[in-house]
């Protein structure tokens, strides 16, 4: 049965790879806001959770099945529902049926590694997060959510369902509005439980090493994204203050929360001082490049 549910990841983490890498050359146009670009990372989720998919005329995947595998419908009416199978190494589907005795004991071992292997990063990332629970457990209140801790190195957002921001003890005393603006901007748009899921899409496919590529950079276009709706409505003067507010601040070392420093800070400040507001042409152009990215590589050939 492991092995037979491995079979399938292992298809959708080839998968993957395309949508991601084709995600990773959009985000490189430099002019697309970040609020933007984070959204495009939908797309290897859905390749990430979801096996199946619809055919598409339009699909990049057809240029993929021409080469190596194929797709397997699932469901034909009006419309095909299909798997993407491109190490195409068995015989039949629904149920799974190897092609050979060897080829099925090989993915049963391979399915036991698999599991033990998200396991243990699973219990990595719930280490993490007890120790940052334990922080802001030692926090002292300041005022409303925002909480002193000795041992926090960076500002940051602590929880999803009643989330305090955690400030290190020296900030007592500093101008800290800036940093209130960003974790508060966190807590509006969800961002922690945003990291949780991805993180947990990560750990079932921790064998591919170009998923966590993947993570990092939507991890740090989170970040950037955030910088963006906090710069939205100031000024030149405000947009120097909150960019001289970075460089105070430490960098995080914890990917599991949603800090002040959790960005490469040179591209963040460089962000932040050439920011430009969206404009309705640069939404509508964006809406059509997700459209155009849905078609082509969220469904299949």
């Amino acid at each position: 049965m492991i092995g037979r549910i491995f079979y399938w990841i292992f298809n959708m983490s080839l998968v993957t790879v395309l949508a991601g890498t084709a995600v990773l050359l959009v985000r490189k146009i430099r002019v697309l806001p970040r609020r933007f670009v984070v959204f495009l990372w939908v797309i290897p989720l859905i390749r990430m959770c979801v096996p199946l998919s619809l055919n598409s005329p339009f699909s990049v995947m057809r240029a993929l099945t021409a080469f190596c595998g194929r797709t397997v419908p699932f469901y034909q009416g009006d419309l095909t529902v299909s798997a993407m199978n491109v190490i195409a190494q068995a015989d039949g589907y629904f149920p799974l049926l190897f092609r050979s005795v060897a080829l099925e004991k090989f993915f049963a071992a391979a399915g036991m590694f698999w599991l033990a292997g998200m396991a243990a990063v699973l219990m990595l990332c719930a280490g993490a997060y007890l120790s940052v629970r334990k922080e802001a457990r030692q926090a002292r209140l300041l005022r409303d959510n925002i909480w002193l801790s000795e041992k926090a190195e960076s500002p940051f957002v602590c929880g999803i369902v009643h989330p305090r921001i955690i400030l290190p003890a020296s900030y007592a005393e500093k101008q800290i509005r800036c940093i209130l603006l960003h974790e508060n901007m966190h807590i509006r748009r969800k961002d922690n439980l945003t990291r949780l899921i991805g993180f947990m899409a990560a750990a079932v496919h921790w064998f591919d090493p170009f998923v966590w590529i993947f993570l990092k950079c939507f991890l740090a276009d989170l970040e950037l994204a955030c910088d963006e709706a906090v710069s939205e409505g100031f000024s030149e003067e405000q947009r120097k203050e909150y960019a001289l507010a970075l460089l105070d601040g430490e960098e995080s070392r914890n990917l599991l929360v949603s800090a002040f420093g959790g960005a490469r800070l040179r591209t963040r400040i460089d962000r932040i001082l050439n920011y430009r507001r969206v404009t309705a042409l640069s939404a509508a152009a964006f809406v059509l490049v997700l459209a155009v990215m849905i078609c082509t590589l969220a469904t299949n050939g």
